[in-house]
């Protein structure tokens, strides 16, 4: 799921991780929307809000829209960077340091809750960039993974790619169908899974607060673990093969 690229990485690979990190990036988002009314896997808004205020002369207000900004695009770096330090090393496991990171981040904020009695405009900042840095994190490490294929963090670009698609449905040969229909497929998984991300965490949340985004930091923990036991299972069955002579 993480480990395959280029040539070597297929269709089901992009599928699997799709629908694991689409429904992540859901949760994350309505927990930021609840908790600290932040829209937490996006910079879109964020631009739009920046502008507004630094027009109206909210300096203020706009630096922290600003940082929010940035706070997405760091994670993305931090992820970029570490995978091309690994893949100069030839590293396979590259992936696991910002998965781990942004699994600490889960951790850490979905915790707080537990030793503040409430948020304040400080904590709220904080918790808002904490999310921007993980799904930063998350996206870059899936279009790096997927080659661009898949993007888990936000869905504009996905309903313009499939509007697009679907209207191609209409013009193209039987051939050309059958690749549209496995992207098109694709894309409604990522959509679904973010759907069902979004609705799961705001049911959870109105139980568990914060501490909602432990569910997600188990979905991330459980991608790491199948990732590395499926990774053993195919080097002891290639380990077989060779040691057999087929």
């Amino acid at each position: 799921m993480f480990r395959h690229k280029g040539k070597g990485r297929t269709y089901r690979h992009n599928l699997k991780l799709a629908s694991l990190l689409s429904c992540v990036a859901g949760m994350v988002n309505i927990i930021g929307v609840f908790s600290v009314h932040t829209l937490t896997t996006n910079v879109t808004g964020h631009f739009a809000y920046f502008s507004e205020q630094f027009f109206l002369e909210n300096y203020a207000s706009a630096f922290t829209f600003l940082l929010y900004i940035l706070a997405f695009l760091l994670g993305a770096f931090v992820t970029g960077l570490v995978m091309e330090l690994a893949s100069g090393r030839q590293s396979h496991t590259s992936y696991i340091i910002p998965v781990s990171i942004e699994i600490v981040i889960l951790f850490a904020v979905g915790l707080s809750s537990l030793y503040s009695d409430g948020l304040n405009p400080v904590s709220s900042k904080i918790i808002s960039v904490s999310l921007l840095f993980a799904m930063g994190l998350q996206n870059a490490l899936v279009t790096r993974v997927s080659m661009s294929v898949v993007r888990t963090t936000h869905l504009t670009g996905l309903f313009t790619d499939l509007g697009i698609e679907l209207s191609q449905l209409l013009t193209h040969g039987k051939p050309q169908k059958a690749m549209l229909l496995r992207s098109i497929f694709l894309k409604l998984m990522i959509i679904s899974g973010f759907f069902l991300g979004g609705i799961t965490g705001g049911w959870l949340y109105r139980y568990f607060s914060l501490q909602t985004l432990m569910l997600p930091v188990l979905i991330l923990s459980f991608a790491l673990w199948y990732d590395k036991v499926l990774f053993r299972y195919y080097h002891l069955k290639r380990k077989y093969r060779v040691k057999n002579g087929e």
